[in-house]
């Protein structure tokens, strides 16, 4: 089989290098700053808006399956996290290490939990609500966590301007695209597909913004060769015991095979698209760009991971 790099993840690299290369300072940085905020109003305005109450409410009683797939996401990968905490200073600089936190904290993704679901021959009703909502929640289970648990990524505690922010640029437009789904839902459906040019957009404005601060503010320099040997491993053994933790879950509940795939690619996926915007408003400034490496990691492998996974399952089933 074949490995399929991302494309989403092929742009955020090609943005990142033109971040690197194209430093951005004073008026301009400003500018930017308004532009991306806007753009992250919108892409959660979007979300909002395409979310349909039937999509919520479909297969809510399937309430095991559900119940094990949101403690998977926001219960026993924070769990995981904590011991990041002691690390003793010196082992992770501490930007990588509140990278490494913050991944555990962002929702699944939609899209590939669904269709790894789908491949495999999982319960695909059950997939569709568990990381919808998994997403809807996380606009505030994600940030309140990172309150908690990564008080001093940006230099300083994470307060009220930082929640005001995810109320302002998240909740806010995510509440008004529900609200204005009587009139936008039509137009949502029938441009779903180049809707996602605008998401990219958005995405790759907050990338080139952070990784430009970085080379700007020489924040980079903060990245040690040591961090990267040790933060490829971490990743990789973090995704593998969450594949291996999360198909036994659903054994240890006695689910279905159909239901232990969902809990699977629904409980082990970590959303980029989510991520990478939630970031940029708790944090801001150049450490999101070294705080988001462990999430670019962990997404790619999760897809390569998961596509060779979903397919050897859809097999077993033929």
């Amino acid at each position: 089989m074949k490995f399929r790099v991302d494309p989403l993840l092929l742009i955020i690299l090609g943005t990142l290098a033109l971040g690197l290369i194209i430093p951005v300072s004073g008026q301009a940085a400003r500018v930017l700053d308004i532009v991306t905020s806007v753009g992250i109003f919108v892409l959660f305005f979007g979300y909002g808006a395409r979310l349909s109450a039937a999509e919520t409410l479909a297969g809510i009683r399937n309430w095991k399956l559900h119940s094990a797939i949101l403690a998977t996401t926001y219960v026993v990968f924070p769990l995981i996290a904590l011991p990041l905490l002691l690390l003793p200073g010196g082992v992770l600089t501490d930007p990588v290490r509140a990278g490494l936190i913050f991944l555990c904290l962002v929702p699944s993704t939609v899209q590939s939990s669904i269709t790894f679901t789908s491949l495999a021959g999982g319960n695909v009703p059950a997939a569709m609500v568990s990381a919808t909502a998994s997403n809807v929640l996380g606009v505030a289970i994600t940030p309140m966590l990172a309150i908690l648990m990564i008080p001093t990524a940006a230099g300083g505690p994470i307060g009220l301007e930082q929640v005001w922010g995810v109320v302002l640029q998240l909740l806010l437009p995510f509440v008004l695209g529900q609200l204005s789904r009587p009139a936008t839902a039509g137009f949502m459906a029938r441009h779903r597909r180049r809707l996602r040019f605008l998401d990219q957009g958005v995405i790759m404005l907050i990338v080139f913004g952070a990784f430009a601060e970085l080379r700007a503010s020489g924040a980079w320099r903060e990245i040690q060769v040591s961090d990267l040997l040790l933060l490829v491993p971490m990743v990789l053994g973090l995704l593998a015991f969450m594949f291996w933790f999360t198909w036994n879950l659903g054994r240890w509940l006695g689910l279905p095979r159909a239901d232990r795939i969902a809990v699977m690619f629904c409980g082990t996926k970590k959303s980029l698209a989510t991520g990478v915007p939630m970031a940029s408003v708790l944090f801001g400034g150049a450490i999101v760009g070294v705080l988001v490496i462990p999430l670019m990691l962990y997404h790619q492998a999760q897809l390569l991971t998961g596509s060779v996974l979903a397919s050897r399952l859809g097999r077993d089933q033929d």
